[in-house]
């Protein structure tokens, strides 16, 4: 049986891949298959800080500011990124891929969470 013959990866070509296992919706085993090599090798150089993506280079989950009202207030007809309204028993999420969720009243927030993922994945 022929041995494999071991490869070598240079700095810039492991950034770039583990850079590749940040897109959305990609995983780290499609990535090490489009590579012919093991995901475990990825996780490593993932944990290694010459190789992980900048935080700059990825999306990242942040806390968006949000402003409790003893008052309803109208909301605007478009939402001005980072400016957060409310009114009572209202929650409008606007998603990144365009779409817009809007629920008022009472709402069974598992539902709204399945709804969520669904119109993300």
């Amino acid at each position: 049986m022929a041995r494999r013959k071991r490869r070598s990866w240079s700095d810039e070509e492991k950034h770039s891949i583990c850079l590749q296992t940040m897109a959305p919706g990609v995983s780290v085993s499609q990535v090490a298959r489009r590579y012919a090599m093991n995901a475990n090798q990825i996780f490593n150089w993932l944990k290694d800080e010459r190789f992980a993506p900048f935080p700059d280079e990825t999306d990242t989950a942040v806390f968006l500011p949000i402003e409790v009202c003893s008052e309803p207030k109208p909301l605007p007809s478009v939402l001005e990124p980072g400016k957060a309204c409310g009114s009572h028993g209202r929650v409008e999420i606007a998603l990144s891929n365009g779409h817009r969720v809007t629920t008022e009243g009472d709402f069974d927030g598992e539902a709204l969470a399945r709804v969520l993922k669904g119109l993300v994945s």
